[in-house]
């Protein structure tokens, strides 16, 4: 489509794993639209944007500086980070600019500087926060699949991936301050919110192919946006290794999104969506964000969003967002049993 005249997307983490799959997805799905590539190596940035094409560029970008070691007047559409905003620098930016921003790689347990800082100025820009499994696409596949039934009962989300596949250092850093912090994993049961830890974090899924894998609770923002837009009484999100003894080649990502309750007439029902994707699970994760940020643009599903502090079940429909992702290359199997 055609995209209006506006200044670049500022991609913060752009050279990175997430951040150049996300740049070329936007530049497949919208090839007018001016993007900058902001990393702290700037000959990497510049040969991100030079594969990317179309108008963009590279600029050096440290989130540890009060001003991103930006040139004071550059003017941006949106500010999407990519990494962790360790300041908030990227947010206050944002801010200061009226422009969207979306915090990509906040825990659970790191939510309130975001959330004060929106409360100090909650009228200059929308704020999404993004610290959802791969994007949010788990999310939106679970409302999507629970938009069929009356009632809501458990919903369960798995990742799976290869186990080799480690992301790039912006994926390793959060996952060492995970360790570091110790954050256990936040877990809806019958109603009660519980933190997970050792044995009880854990538990066994089988991807599309049949295979069973161990995958452990993550502290994601899924189990929240999903227990505020259901009425779900048990809510928990994983992530695991396939075991490459069990055969296999390449890198392939299975989301497993799976969500039980009651149809409209009555009948128990559980549904389940398998998204898989032929790559690191940063492409899904980066399509996850590409499609947040056009949204939030205006470039897709309305106008612009104005500003708030915003989930992306708040601002994305989910049928279009699985649209999207297939349209994008992702696969999406949906299945279901009878049975609660």
């Amino acid at each position: 489509m055609a995209t209006r005249t506006m200044s670049p997307v500022l991609l913060i983490g752009g050279s990175g794993h997430v951040g150049a799959r996300a740049a070329r997805a936007l530049r497949r799905l919208h090839p007018d639209l001016p993007i900058a590539i902001g990393g702290r190596d700037g000959r990497k940035a510049s040969a991100v944007a030079a594969e990317v094409g179309g108008p963009t560029t590279a600029t050096t970008v440290d989130v540890g500086r009060d001003d991103l070691g930006l040139d004071r007047g550059a003017s941006f559409s949106a500010v999407v980070a990519l990494v962790k905003d360790v300041g908030t620098n990227a947010m206050k930016r944002a801010q200061a600019a009226g422009v969207p921003y979306v915090a990509f790689s906040d825990f659970l347990g790191e939510i309130g500087p975001v959330i004060a800082h929106y409360v100090a100025r909650p009228t200059r820009a929308p704020i999404l926060m993004l610290g959802h499994t791969l994007g949010g696409t788990a999310t939106l596949a679970a409302l999507h699949l629970a938009q069929e039934l009356r009632s809501v009962d458990t919903i369960a989300i798995a990742c799976v991936i290869d186990p080799n596949d480690h992301g790039g250092p912006a994926a390793l850093a959060d996952f060492e301050r995970l360790q570091q912090t110790g954050q256990a994993a936040l877990f809806l049961d019958d109603g009660k919110w519980t933190w997970l830890r050792g044995d009880a974090a854990t538990r066994r899924v089988v991807d599309a192919e049949g295979v069973a894998h161990v995958v452990q609770a993550l502290p994601l923002l899924d189990v929240v946006s999903l227990a505020a837009a259901t009425d779900a009484r048990s809510i928990r999100v994983d992530m695991g290794a396939r075991d490459r003894t069990a055969g296999g080649a390449g890198l392939v990502t299975d989301l497993i999104v799976e969500v039980s309750g009651r149809r409209h007439d009555g009948a128990s029902a559980r549904l389940r969506y398998d998204i898989i994707d032929a790559d690191s699970h940063s492409r899904l994760s980066a399509y996850g964000a590409v499609i947040a940020t056009e949204r939030l643009l205006g470039l897709a599903g309305g106008p612009p969003v104005g500003p708030g502090l915003y989930h992306p079940e708040s601002v994305l429909d989910p049928a279009s967002v699985i649209r999207r992702l297939e349209e994008l290359g992702a696969r999406a199997r949906r299945s279901q049993t009878a049975g609660a």
